[in-house]
């Protein structure tokens, strides 16, 4: 009988120590290149054009008409954005996560569709909807509704496009918690209502404060959708990504950098509001 060839001793060779490094650094130098090129250095320049008109000069972009009601715009339609998708998401994370139903994988593939559209798109759906060709363009027109070229469209296009932010940031943590405790709530003899506010919504404040920080930075910076819904009037409808826009391409460089530092100093504060809550979330989990 004919005896197998003896298997080799030695295994396969590893990379030695130098070669881990090597890569390692390789990989390491990639990265730091790649967002220097594509973040830091286009961030810093906006800095760098903001103020090379000295301090007065940015100060007084800062402070014209136009950029004021710009500003101002923004943040109420962020605002009441947020609020709408705080009390949609809610809704339908509960309803998501504790409850079985015919639809539900569609459901959750609808809440999702804003990732997937285009923001133009999705300012188009809107004129298509609710313009003065629309189909409730003659019932909104016949009773003095304005919503395209008006407040109401620049709230509903920032929903939409921030639709997804709460309720699929907060879904896991109520898939994670379970119903037990809420089911001992309402067997002591707590309303649903009691319930949601005492039990329900302290298990998901961390998630649905991230969720919260992402959702304004989104709206505040949203410019597709807002930019056909809205028209784009000075000193009306304009919010303050399309100032930035409609300044740089009418060459007032000195107001288009100075608003979009403002931009980035408000998408800089946002980061750390992000990272410090997603911080005091995980030492919340760990410590239970």
């Amino acid at each position: 009988m004919v005896e197998p060839p003896p298997l080799p001793i030695d295994g396969p060779r590893l990379p030695g120590p130098r070669s881990r490094v090597w890569r390692q650094w390789l990989l390491i130098g990639f990265v730091v290149i790649f967002l220097t090129l594509v973040l830091l250095l286009p961030a810093l320049n906006i800095f760098v054009q903001a103020f090379r008109g000295g301090l007065n000069g940015f100060l007084t972009a800062l402070t014209n008409p136009p950029f004021l009601h710009a500003a101002g715009l923004t943040l109420m339609a962020a605002a009441i954005a947020v609020l709408l998708n705080t009390i949609f998401g809610l809704a339908a994370a509960v309803a998501i996560a504790h409850h079985q139903f015919p639809g539900r994988t569609l459901l959750i593939s609808i809440i999702d569709l804003p990732f997937s559209i285009s923001p133009v798109v999705a300012g188009l759906m809107l004129v298509l909807l609710y313009g003065k060709n629309g189909w409730f363009g003659p019932w909104l027109e016949g009773h003095q509704i304005k919503v395209i070229f008006a407040l109401p469209g620049i709230i509903m296009a920032t929903v939409f496009v921030t639709m997804p932010f709460i309720a699929r940031e907060v879904m896991p943590a109520l898939e994670e918690n379970g119903t037990e405790q809420e089911q001992a709530a309402l067997t002591l003899g707590a309303t649903p209502w009691q319930t949601f506010w005492r039990v329900t919504l302290p298990s998901i404040r961390w998630s649905l404060l991230y969720s919260l920080i992402l959702c304004n930075a989104r709206a505040m910076g949203e410019f597709g959708a807002v930019a056909v819904v809205s028209g784009n009037i000075i000193g009306k409808t304009q919010t303050l990504p399309l100032y930035v826009w409609e300044a740089y391409v009418g060459y007032d460089t000195q107001a288009a950098y100075s608003a979009a530092v403002l931009l980035a100093c408000l998408a800089f504060i946002t980061l750390i509001a992000k990272h410090f809550v997603g911080r005091w979330a995980g030492m919340r989990h760990k410590s239970h």
